[in-house]
């Protein structure tokens, strides 16, 4: 079985082609010229550069191909120039998929890694509840905007309004909530701010939630093999934790070095995160500390309802977030990164 994957130097998607040639799949990597290579060293590996700024270029680069099954885990979560996420995550979306309907007309399956940040700040008054499916998206970021879209154009594929509804797109949408592990970068920085003494928190009670990055992994794989066409899937590892506890086990797995503890108020986290914003468009670099961020940390539930993945994919986690935080930190050591 031939498999393409999007963004597979990223963090998801170089898991992603590990898992894929476990099972003896046959692996194409999608990547850009200037993209590192570090994870992606098995000569099993096919490589191949796609231009998802052009649906022309695509149909150029795939015509000569044929795969069973994509997985589009390519996309932007970090932009110095707004419009980025749309032409990213949007239009990238779009071409990849007008490419992939001109040119594999036996496509089995194609899963689009989505977030769910693309459902804002929803339930929001105490006691929090989940998330769920029938709950309509909300996006406050740019990145979740830009996800949401892409998730529409998916659905107008899939409907009578469609220019071949009765041969509908095989998609299937996965959601995961924040995704850690080893490789992972924005997380790391609050490891490598324990690591320096420093904790740093915003605002009230948060619940929060997480997914190990292989549980996202496996998720894609169920959704190759059972994914309903149209399904949409929140994942997450089934708990719900408050905002301290990341970065406890964190404290705990670094052998308890001495911190400041500090909690800041949400206002003063705006002034942060536009200066760190204004900052990075001046230097030119990307920075995590931007307006997106400050929606993303704000909001107060992150709760999400897994329970349609359990039951149509058969997804059930395997790693929970003590455990996900002692492989990472472990991880982090031992490549020198901390």
């Amino acid at each position: 079985m031939r498999l393409l994957i999007t963004g597979a130097s990223g963090f998801i998607g170089s898991f992603i082609v590990e898992e894929a040639l476990q099972r003896g799949f046959d692996v194409w990597a999608a990547v850009r010229r200037s993209s590192s290579r570090a994870y992606l060293n098995d000569e099993r590996i096919h490589f191949v550069e796609l231009n998802m700024d052009s649906e022309e270029a695509l149909r150029q680069q795939l015509k000569d191909k044929t795969f069973d099954y994509v997985v589009h885990a390519a996309g932007a979560t970090k932009c110095l120039n707004v419009n980025d996420f749309r032409r990213i995550n949007t239009e990238g979306t779009k071409h990849l998929v007008n490419a992939l309907m001109a040119t594999q007309p036996a496509l089995k399956r194609f899963v689009f890694i989505s977030s769910l940040s693309i459902m804002g700040a929803l339930r929001e008054q105490q006691p929090y509840t989940e998330i769920t499916d029938t709950d309509t998206p909300q996006p406050n970021t740019a990145y979740g905007r830009s996800k949401l879209e892409a998730e529409h154009f998916l659905e107008s594929l899939h409907s009578p309004l469609s220019s071949d509804p009765s041969s509908p797109f095989p998609y299937v949408i996965l959601r995961p909530t924040g995704v850690y592990g080893p490789r992972e970068r924005d997380y790391f920085l609050q490891v490598q701010s324990i690591k320096r003494h420093m904790d740093f928190a915003v605002g009230r009670q948060q619940d929060i939630t997480f997914v190990y990055v292989t549980d996202v992994v496996q998720a894609v794989f169920l959704a190759l093999e059972k994914g309903r066409t149209g399904g949409k899937y929140f994942l997450s590892d089934g708990e719900v934790y408050q905002s301290s506890t990341f970065s406890d086990y964190v404290h705990e797995e670094l052998g308890r070095p001495w911190r400041l503890r500090v909690t800041a108020p949400i206002w003063l986290l705006r002034i942060v995160t536009t200066c760190g914003e204004y900052w990075g468009r001046w230097t030119k670099q990307m920075t995590a500390l931007n307006r997106d961020k400050f929606n993303i940390l704000r909001q107060r539930n992150w709760r999400c309802d897994i329970s349609t993945a359990r039951r149509e994919l058969g997804f059930e986690p395997q790693v929970q977030l003590r455990e996900g935080v002692r492989r990472t930190v472990r991880w982090y050591k031992e490549q020198g990164w901390i």
